[in-house]
């Protein structure tokens, strides 16, 4: 339901109300926008609600609107009045007017493609993670316990001893010895650990989850790669000094160190006790670049 309050056309003072039904398709939504603007209107509020707001934030923006997403509890349980959507659209209206809405966060378009993509390589990761567990766990059935003496069962020695039992290999000695580096003096244990009933379906299980996580493994890389690119390319984050802190490319007068590196944005993010280069991309994605539009430290947080 769309709401338009404009001034009368002539009769000063006087508002001409109007209300109707446009569907969530991508033609009704431009031809929506070419109307608006016709109009003269500004600025559009639309209600969050799930992800059904996102083609009229996306059109209307790109139409040249100001578009404002404001949170549902602005227009629920207002008393005296009745919850439909025709009587939501006229109040976020009247509400706009009077100016007692304040718009939720919604970040520019090319960091919403940073935050798509590092969304996706935190599904895929825990996609990976749960493959690995579930490894762990059919071994386990195979009385096989090899993860009590192998901290990283998906390191390069554990792999190659997956890899071997999946082929056919059940003897306890030749699986230990395909450790490697400080595995090997624990050959003894290892030979130990591997001593079970590993059969065939555990094969079957353990060679599709091996070839499961190492596909998303790839995939995470080349997410990684993506990612780093797009932060290359954003527009407004310059390097910093990493001895006078200057932002820009160059150094502060009294700098003694003209040959100190210059760090990038998640460079300097890094710095932060806790935060890795994985943390601090994620944090540019999900708060963008212009710290200026969070009134305080604890509504970004938010």
């Amino acid at each position: 339901m769309v709401c338009t309050w404009v001034p009368h056309e002539s009769r000063a003072g006087r508002r001409v109300q109007k209300v109707w039904d446009v569907t969530a398709r991508f033609a009704a939504v431009v031809e929506l926008a070419d109307h608006l603007r016709c109009e003269g209107i500004e600025r559009v509020v639309l209600e969050a609600t799930s992800d059904y707001w996102r083609i009229w934030f996306y059109l209307l923006e790109a139409a040249g609107l100001q578009v404002w997403l404001v949170n549902a509890r602005d227009v629920k349980n207002v008393p005296g009045r009745p919850k439909t959507d025709k009587l939501d659209s006229i109040w976020l209206c009247k509400l706009n007017e009077r100016g007692m809405l304040r718009p939720s966060f919604v970040p520019p378009e090319e960091i919403r493609d940073l935050r798509a993509l590092t969304r996706l390589r935190t599904t895929l990761t825990a996609g990976c993670s749960r493959h690995k567990q579930r490894a762990e766990k059919i071994l386990e059935d195979a009385l096989v316990k090899v993860s009590a003496v192998v901290s990283d069962l998906f390191g390069k020695s554990g792999r190659a001893m997956m890899r071997a039992l999946v082929a056919g290999e059940r003897d306890p000695k030749v699986l230990a010895g395909l450790a490697l580096g400080r595995l090997r003096p624990k050959q003894a244990q290892l030979a130990g650990a591997l001593t079970g009933r590993f059969r065939d379906v555990h094969a079957y299980e353990i060679g599709l989850l091996l070839d499961l996580a190492e596909t998303l493994e790839a995939r995470i890389t080349e997410l990684d790669g993506k990612i780093e690119a797009h932060l290359a390319a954003l527009p407004g984050v310059p390097p910093a000094c990493a001895s006078c802190g200057l932002i820009g490319g160059g150094h502060a007068p009294g700098c003694g160190s003209h040959g100190a590196r210059l760090l990038s944005l998640v460079e300097r993010l890094d710095e932060i006790t806790g935060v890795g280069v994985v943390t601090a991309q994620v944090i540019i994605a999900e708060l963008g670049l212009d710290m200026g539009q969070f009134p305080a430290a604890g509504h970004a947080s938010a």
